[in-house]
């Protein structure tokens, strides 16, 4: 669609100014107050003009203009140009993470308050997961009788804890010996190297290994960590979702995780780490997005370990604002992915 400069002009301030407000807007606003140096005549027809494109609706007849989907898409897509966030804003985002240190669990939190505090949506943010997980370190640790916990060390910083029942009891001092032992067979193993692995000191040791090789695999699943979700009050207290129905169908997209899963794996995961992808009232595909507006980013080191996160809220959202913090808090992430792989 080929439309004129002051077309894309006039195109780019309702959809700004109906962002900030909610109002439908006419064209003596839009002349008023961005000081535009031609009439209200002039700009209405080119308004007409938009809304027979498809790019304006008028909700009724007296009322100015509200942006379509359509209206939004050429907008992110045509118009709004490459942004990026205030350099004071970047600095008091990168201080936040510089003193979570390097605490994932803190991290991921923090990025997705982050996001739902700088896009005013609620945000979703998704653990790294190893993509080809490796093997970095073991412990074994004595609880109680014949039980040991196992707390296994993934590339990508990948944590997880089993506990494993022994036939009979074993001294520490034995499970720290299996676990040194383990730590320098398998590093930097991935699970069929592990599982393929003949035990050469204690008994114990072919069932850790299964045990491993079980977690190794079970690690690969995407969505198998823990969900990050902040801001949803943002969502509902915008005069979209003021109709139960519609806050019903917000509130399904953000908790639940098969919805969730579908959504990524179709749109965000068949990217590169780095890429914004912005979908607007469900592109067609998903009924529960009519009346929302996604923007996901993904995060990590490809190959190793990555994640996904982004922000959901009304059609009407500050797109060049939102995309800015989500590529910048992906961008964050993926250093602290790297960071984790090299300590």
């Amino acid at each position: 669609m080929n439309l004129g400069e002051r077309q894309k002009l006039i195109l780019a301030l309702v959809i700004r100014d109906y962002i900030d407000y909610a109002q439908p807007v006419g064209s003596k606003t839009l002349v008023d107050k961005y000081g535009l140096n031609f009439s209200p005549a002039t700009v209405r027809n080119e308004m007409v003009a938009l809304t027979e494109v498809g790019f304006l609706h008028q909700p009724h007849t007296s009322a100015g203009r509200v942006p379509t989907e359509e209206g939004y898409r050429y907008f992110v897509r045509q118009l709004m140009g490459q942004t990026d966030l205030a350099p004071q804003t970047k600095r008091m985002i990168t201080h936040q993470f510089y003193q979570a240190g390097q605490d994932i669990d803190h991290w991921m939190r923090l990025a997705a308050s982050i996001l739902a505090h700088q896009s005013q949506a609620a945000s979703i943010v998704t653990a790294p997961y190893p993509e080809k997980a490796r093997f970095q370190h073991i412990e074994l640790i004595s609880t109680i009788g014949r039980q040991v916990l196992m707390v296994l060390v993934l590339t990508g910083g990948d944590v997880r804890q089993q506990v494993l029942t022994l036939a009979e009891p074993v001294t520490q001092d034995v499970l720290s010996t299996t676990a040194a032992q383990l730590n320098r067979l398998c590093q930097g193993m991935h699970k069929g190297e592990v599982a393929a692995m003949a035990p050469q000191g204690a008994a114990i040791e072919q069932d850790i290994l299964n045990l491993i090789a079980e977690e190794m695999d079970r690690s690969g699943a995407f969505l198998d960590g823990e969900v990050y979700r902040d801001g949803l009050t943002n969502v509902l207290a915008e005069p979209e979702f003021a109709e139960v129905d519609l806050a019903r169908r917000a509130m399904k997209v953000f908790e639940e995780r098969t919805f969730l899963q579908d959504l990524l794996t179709r749109t965000i995961l068949t990217t590169n780490v780095g890429v914004v992808q912005v979908l607007i009232g469900g592109e067609g595909n998903w009924e529960e997005l009519r009346e929302c507006s996604v923007i996901l980013g993904r995060y990590g080191v490809p190959g190793l370990a990555t994640g996904t996160l982004g922000v959901l809220g009304p059609i009407r959202m500050s797109y060049a604002h939102s995309i800015s913090t989500v590529r910048f808090v992906a961008d964050l992430l993926s250093n602290l992915v790297v960071e984790l792989n090299m300590g």
